[in-house]
């Protein structure tokens, strides 16, 4: 019999998280296999060359394009610094009519041409910098390109996100799923935290957590339109977590206000305090990329984690509907039936039973489905 799979979402007390910290270009990698690695420890570091310049000699000196090397000072491959007197001409009993050509660039002498009397300069080389953005151990290094980094705890995936990388302590403000965090919740004191609303986030409260310094943001939903006006744009559907904002905001339920899940407000409850990193970069099409908070913790017990799910749909699969008239129930599969169904739509699908959290067995096709790994 097939398997069957379908998308799936982890929210998990403890699990193994592996994450590829990669250079965009070769580099030198600066940590060892099974180091500890806190956050912000650097991984790997490549040099980007640096751009290149042109100091047009010739025309500033006046001269012929083959005659202008010949006045100056410096050779391929000779530092060169900004404000440097770099060619000067002798001039008519040697001060009148003398001309001196000084540098705009800092960086190396790259080439000299006597076709177009140019210099080249290429200036200092741009450091890349990759870090190990969750507190664990090296699991695996990769020579020239950077470092896979384990860790062990726990990790809420959200449907949509919106900005990178953050390190922050987790702080739960909703008391109650339904609960929309507003500008009111917000505090000074929530500097460097990462804090959890319940059903929705208002424009006014993102503004403020902005303000007061918060590093992220997570509940069930977000109006999109308060969104876009934050963003200043529409949102794509490439990837996101390239927006140059100064906090994370993750969405678990999707757009609109929608209670978070009981399950995850009572995880991110009994993590409160805890140092996590969150990251809203989202990708929902081929490669899907999922926005999350990961909460490193110390292992007090031998049981073996959880590794991330495999995506199987089988008997007693925990699930979360996504479509309506059952959009967001969360409920468990009872069945897999083989064959197809025909649904509203007149198109033959595959379907699944499954019993909802409040008691009632229904039977939804298994693309409107996504799992809730626990």
């Amino acid at each position: 019999m097939a398997s069957a799979y379908t998308p799936g979402l982890t929210v998990s007390g403890d699990i193994v998280v592996r994450r590829t910290r990669r250079l965009p270009i070769k580099g030198d990698v600066l940590v060892s296999m099974g180091q500890e690695v806190n956050p912000d420890t650097f991984v790997a570091r490549a040099m980007l060359p640096g751009p290149l310049q042109t100091i047009k000699l010739a025309d500033k000196l006046g001269t012929d394009p083959k005659d202008a090397p010949n006045h100056f000072k410096l050779k391929v491959g000779d530092p060169i610094s900004k404000g440097e007197i770099v060619a000067e001409t002798k001039g008519f009993l040697g001060r009148f009519g003398k001309t001196t050509v000084i540098s705009d660039y800092e960086g190396t002498v790259e080439s000299m041409s006597e076709i177009t009397g140019n210099i080249l300069v290429r200036e200092p080389s741009i450091p890349v910098d990759v870090t190990a953005y969750l507190r664990g151990n090296v699991a695996q290094v990769m020579q020239g390109e950077g470092a896979i980094i384990e860790a062990r705890g726990a990790m809420v995936q959200g449907i949509f996100g919106v900005g990178g990388e953050r390190v922050g302590i987790i702080h739960v403000v909703a008391k109650s799923p339904d609960q929309v965090l507003d500008a009111a919740d917000v505090h000074p004191d929530h500097k460097g935290m990462i804090l959890i609303g319940g059903s929705g986030i208002t424009l006014a409260a993102v503004e403020k957590a902005a303000e007061v310094g918060a590093v992220g943001l997570v509940a069930g939903g977000m109006k999109d339109s308060d969104l876009i006006k934050y963003l200043g744009y529409d949102i794509g559907v490439a990837i996101t977590g390239q927006e140059q904002i100064p906090l994370t905001i993750m969405l678990t339920e999707g757009f609109g206000h929608l209670n978070i899940a009981a399950r995850t407000l009572e995880l991110l409850r009994s993590l409160e305090g805890k140092e996590a990193s969150i990251n809203g970069a989202t990708q929902i099409r081929a490669g899907v990329i999922r926005p999350e908070i990961i909460v490193p913790l110390a292992v007090t017990t031998k049981e073996q984690p959880k590794e991330a799910s495999s995506g199987e749909l089988k008997i007693g699969t925990s699930i979360r509907v996504i479509r309506e008239p059952y959009f967001g129930q969360l409920a468990a599969v009872t069945d897999l039936p083989a064959q197809l169904m025909v649904v509203d739509s007149g198109t033959e699908v595959r379907v699944l039973k499954a019993k909802l959290d409040g008691g009632e067995e229904v039977v939804v096709p298994r693309a409107n489905v996504e799992i809730i790994a626990t």
